[in-house]
């Protein structure tokens, strides 16, 4: 139920509101707009109201009519402000979110709560896109700071950032692209000095510059590193490698072709750092895997 100042916005809002049923035992006291009083049964028929500072007050059957925001409206709009094709139908996520489409290839959510969304991540992950982000668009809470979500997700106020039209709703300011999903640095080291897959290693003693592996060199390092540290003999590795060089040592070797170029001459010297070698009993040990993984 509306004071006089919002029945007077109703032009402006157009289709955005509808009619609704409300409970019919309190209304917004038609005299004075300031107290919701209890309805009473007149005796003859009518109805009246008894409001705390103007007393009783007839109250007639308009006096109860209220509006609810269409959120259908509101939802075909927001897709319409934010340009996504009208192929792309609206999924309800259940709970008040709804998965409007796509907008420039990015997923876009509607939440009636921002906490919704917060309290359960897994919704992102339903609608999220490789190499893609995602647009959250939500009422703004009282408490709430800042950009509530990480990397790859951009949050759109929706007093702010959007606003009545022409009879639609109009996005405000030009959308920037969602920022992107962090990618993970192939080289950042995971086990121990080494990249996740083996292909990069950063020397404790170097200068802090990756050295990149072959593929067959990581799988070796891969195979050495496996056996945390125990000297190995080079069967063992290089089946546990699944190649077919006789030892781990053949495939950093420097080719003629290859002296004096950096990266073969890297490789080679990272070997001997990473590896010792007991010749005479033809058994290999990777000592930092052992401390890594101790």
């Amino acid at each position: 139920m509306l004071p006089p100042r919002e029945v007077a916005a109703l032009s402006v809002l157009g289709k955005a509101v509808k009619p609704t049923t409300v409970d019919q035992s309190f209304v917004l006291c038609p005299h004075c707009q300031q107290h919701r009083a209890q309805v009473w049964g007149d005796g003859r028929g009518g109805r009246m109201c008894r409001c705390p500072d103007c007393g009783p007050v007839a109250v007639e059957a308009n006096d109860g009519a209220a509006l609810i925001l269409d959120e259908d409206w509101l939802r075909q709009k927001m897709r319409l402000a934010l340009g996504i094709e009208s192929r792309d139908g609206i999924d309800d996520l259940g709970d008040g979110v709804w998965r409007l489409g796509d907008a420039r290839c990015s997923p876009v959510l509607l939440a009636r709560d921002l906490t919704r969304v917060l309290q359960e991540p897994a919704l992102l992950d339903r609608v999220r896109v490789a190499g893609g982000g995602i647009r959250v668009i939500t009422p703004r809470p009282r408490e709430t700071r800042g950009s509530p979500f990480g990397t790859g997700v951009e949050w759109l106020v929706l007093e702010e950032r959007f606003t009545f039209y022409g009879g639609g709703i109009a996005l405000i300011g030009t959308p920037s692209p969602p920022p992107e999903p962090a990618v993970a640095d192939p080289a950042a080291p995971v086990n121990g000095s080494f990249s996740a897959d083996f292909r990069w290693v950063t020397l404790p003693d170097g200068d802090g510059t990756p050295i990149q592996f072959t593929d067959g060199q990581a799988k070796v390092l891969g195979a050495l590193w496996s056996f945390k540290g125990e000297a190995t003999t080079a069967d063992r590795i290089m089946q546990r490698a699944g190649l077919g060089s006789a030892k781990p040592s053949d495939l950093f070797k420097i080719k003629a072709k290859d002296k004096g170029k950096l990266e073969p001459t890297a490789q080679h010297a990272a070997y001997g750092v990473l590896v010792v070698t007991q010749q005479r009993a033809g058994l290999y040990a990777m000592p930092c895997a052992a401390v890594a993984l101790a």
